[in-house]
């Protein structure tokens, strides 16, 4: 069963917090998925619909934001997987929430690794950041510049960095040691944000490759791991 709930439900959406105490107390197992977008995102929504936004009052659209977020801040920290939506299309973000719901085995977690750019903000859902910053970056090899860390070309001049192949096994060893932690506290969903200036060459291979080997990795749990690119084709 899916129930979908935000702040138009009035008194309903004020109780929600206590019916889940209710649930969880009654042994009824659920998992919270919150959806999240950036106010720039969320304003030019509102204004392509014509609508205002429902708590806005007599104020702009960003006040109506502003106190939403504060209604929903208990309800974020509590939540199990959130997602931010800002860039994504509904059918993203149908794929996204079916890799995440979709049924599979008892002791399974899916890692999405998803590369961004710094210029164009931290993704909101990260459960973990790691700054590939200190990779000398492609932009700056003219044959390079116009192609991104997806081609081999690209991926090879990062990969090939002095400490970049031991780093990126390390960070995959580190993840690795985590998982265990992470299903026994029932968190079966994790997105690794991956990031550099642009988010086109340096974090698209390292993201790339820590998918790639944390597919390959054999162990106790089922762990399926995908990578995905915010900010590739944006510039």
């Amino acid at each position: 069963m899916a129930v979908v709930v935000d702040v138009r439900g009035g008194k309903f959406f004020d109780a929600l917090n206590v019916a889940l105490k209710s649930l969880k107390s009654s042994g009824v197992q659920y998992r919270l998925l919150f959806l999240d977008a950036s106010d720039q995102a969320l304003v030019q929504r509102f204004e392509s619909t014509r609508r205002p936004h429902p708590l806005q009052a007599e104020g702009r659209i960003v006040d109506g934001i502003e106190r939403e977020r504060a209604k929903l801040e208990e309800l974020r920290a509590e939540a199990d997987i959130v997602i931010d939506s800002s860039n994504l299309n509904v059918h993203q973000l149908e794929k996204r929430t079916g890799e995440i719901f979709a049924t599979g085995a008892g002791q399974a977690i899916r890692i999405n690794v998803l590369s961004f750019g710094y210029k164009y903000g931290i993704p909101v859902d990260s459960d973990l950041l790691l700054d590939c910053r200190f990779i000398p970056n492609p932009h700056w090899i003219p044959e390079l510049r116009p192609l991104t860390g997806l081609t081999s070309e690209v991926s090879s001049k990062v990969l090939g960095s002095e400490g970049v192949a031991e780093f990126v096994k390390s960070y995959v060893d580190v993840l690795i040691q985590m998982v265990p932690g992470y299903l026994r506290e029932g968190k079966k969903y994790v997105t690794v944000s991956i990031g550099c200036t642009g988010g086109k060459h340096r974090s698209v291979a390292i993201a790339e490759e820590i998918a790639k080997q944390l597919g390959e990795l054999k162990s106790e749990f089922t762990l399926s791991a995908h990578a995905t690119h915010r900010d590739v084709g944006r510039e």
